[in-house]
């Protein structure tokens, strides 16, 4: 190949480079603001684009549909960020980005066991709603999702174990107990951030109802109709109690104070 030919046929290549490069690649971030000793497994799940008659195979294992992003426990609380395309083409299917979900836990104690979960998720709508508000002029939409550690017993000891609970995500801008799921707007994500945060209230609450009563310094743990009556709900009966085994291995009459 002469020299001449060389040169045009490496700028040929250089302007195919370069219209490939203009096209745009539809990506959002998102962000993850997670407590003290959390972790998530999450998925963002990709499906066929609104028109299109292509499906994606079925597999065991490996899912190309489904991009896993992961964070990891830290001791103290952090922001975690992905960029995460909005569209994608799957084995030559089109496809967009139609939900993220969340396995969330939680260290409760120093044990491998104490450990809490929960799950949650939103999904990503490719039309506008007018009643869905719009993102902000900060290109930063924030969805809040409250947790709570809740108590019970196990075990002839009756020992304290706790599970976490979490509402749905919900806009910052709705009042908590408006915050029943949410979707998001695939056309207003393109190149802004969407900011999830978890928020752990301070107090803890009995798991099941109608087995602890709430006294000074904490709860007591209902005798139900004996002490080895593992299940014992209260049933009108809130002047016999029972001592339970706390997660520092202590017996104690009232939880978590240990008065």
């Amino acid at each position: 190949m002469s020299r001449r030919r060389w040169i045009v046929w490496i700028a040929l290549g250089g302007v195919g480079l370069t219209g490939c490069a203009r096209t745009p690649v539809e990506r959002f971030t998102l962000e993850v603001d997670l407590p003290a000793e959390f972790r998530f497994i999450g998925g963002a799940n990709y499906g066929p684009a609104t028109g299109e008659t292509c499906t994606l195979p079925r597999r065991r294992g490996k899912r190309p549909e489904r991009k896993i992003i992961i964070a990891r426990y830290k001791p103290v609380a952090e922001r975690v960020s992905f960029e995460l395309p909005l569209t994608e083409v799957i084995e030559g299917c089109p496809t967009v980005l139609r939900s993220v979900d969340f396995r969330t836990y939680a260290k409760w104690g120093p044990r491998d066991s104490d450990v809490g979960g929960d799950n949650s998720s939103f999904s990503v709508r490719d039309y506008s709603d007018p009643d869905v508000p719009g993102m902000p002029e900060t290109g930063v939409q924030e969805l809040h999702r409250r947790c709570q550690w809740r108590f019970r017993t196990v075990g002839p000891q009756h020992a304290i174990i706790k599970l976490l609970t979490c509402s749905a995500f919900g806009l910052a801008s709705q009042p908590q107990e408006q915050q029943t799921g949410v979707v998001v707007q695939r056309d207003q994500l393109r190149g802004k951030t969407l900011r999830t945060t978890l928020v752990v209230t301070d107090e803890e609450a009995p798991y099941f109802d109608d087995t602890w009563v709430a006294v000074p310094g904490g709860w007591k743990r209902c005798k139900g109709k004996s002490f080895e009556d593992l299940y014992a709900f209260c049933d009108g009966n809130t002047t016999e109690f029972k001592p339970v085994k706390m997660p520092d291995g202590r017996i104690c009459d009232v939880y978590p104070s240990c008065k």
